[in-house]
């Protein structure tokens, strides 16, 4: 796996570049106006235990498969599960295929194929993290989306019982767009609990991601109910932010005690 993909490196770098990669939010939020209110910032700030606790779930062995189980486009040919359950949502060009990626970094037998062509995932895509979760790669939505992802996915959220959070991915260069703002209103619709996680943050000037993320947090504040206060910033390329959503997804499906995930 990459360097960076693996916690016991990115505790090797220089402090304030540790930070960067580990809790980019946090770092962001150094550079903030005084007076901006940044409590929701720091809601969920796993001790480092906890963070390796979640990187150990990541990382397959003899006794913990991590695999790609099937794929579907329909819900009666999705495979039945009793394992809590979380999926990835996002407009298609938003690099969300790149952020399981990284996510799976560390088992790199497991295969996410990502395309440099938009629209690529056409089907809803299910991995198995051994006995512990079942995490689902849903199709992009807007360009190139398929032309039953309506009802592929609205069927999705309304049917599954295990599912235990949805991640709705945003572009941080360009912030919410308006099928972004179609997405919030089908989930809040449907009460489904989730979060927002704002992608490619290695690619804005930090002026730029600091505008998009006052946005985001703004419009999360004020018009949602379902979505998770905090936001999640991540770059797949250089891995900030990746170590943290692992723990989050660890603790959302019921895999860290709650003295690790407080």
């Amino acid at each position: 796996p990459p360097p960076l993909a693996q916690l016991s490196q990115v505790l090797r770098l220089e402090r304030n570049r540790r930070a960067d990669v580990m809790f980019p939010l946090q770092r962001l939020a150094r550079h903030l106006a005084p007076g901006v209110d940044t409590a929701s910032f720091h809601l969920f700030q796993p001790e480092l235990a906890a963070l390796q606790r979640a990187e150990a779930l990541f990382r397959a062995d003899r006794s913990h498969v991590i695999d790609y189980v099937s794929s579907a486009v329909r819900m009666d040919h999705a495979p039945a599960s009793a394992l809590p359950e979380v999926c990835f949502i996002g407009r298609s060009n938003v690099g969300k295929s790149s952020l399981i990626r990284a996510l799976f970094s560390l088992s790199p037998e497991v295969e996410v194929r990502v395309s440099k062509t938009p629209g690529h995932t056409k089907k809803m895509n299910f991995f198995k993290v051994g006995k512990y979760f079942t995490l689902v790669d849903m199709p992009g939505y807007g360009y190139r989306a398929p032309r039953d992802f309506v009802e592929m996915v609205e069927a999705y959220l309304q049917e599954r019982d295990n599912l235990r959070r949805t991640f709705l991915l945003v572009d941080g260069m360009v912030g919410l767009q308006k099928t972004d703002h179609i997405a919030v209103e089908m989930l809040e619709e449907f009460g489904i609990p989730y979060v927002m996680v704002l992608t490619k943050i290695d690619r804005a000037s930090r002026g730029l991601l600091l505008k998009n993320v006052l946005e985001v947090q703004e419009f999360v504040k004020e018009k949602t109910q379902g979505c998770f206060p905090q936001l999640f910033l991540v770059s797949s390329l250089e891995f900030s932010g990746v170590h943290l959503l692992r723990c989050f997804i660890a603790h959302v499906t019921g895999n860290l005690s709650a003295v690790e995930a407080s």
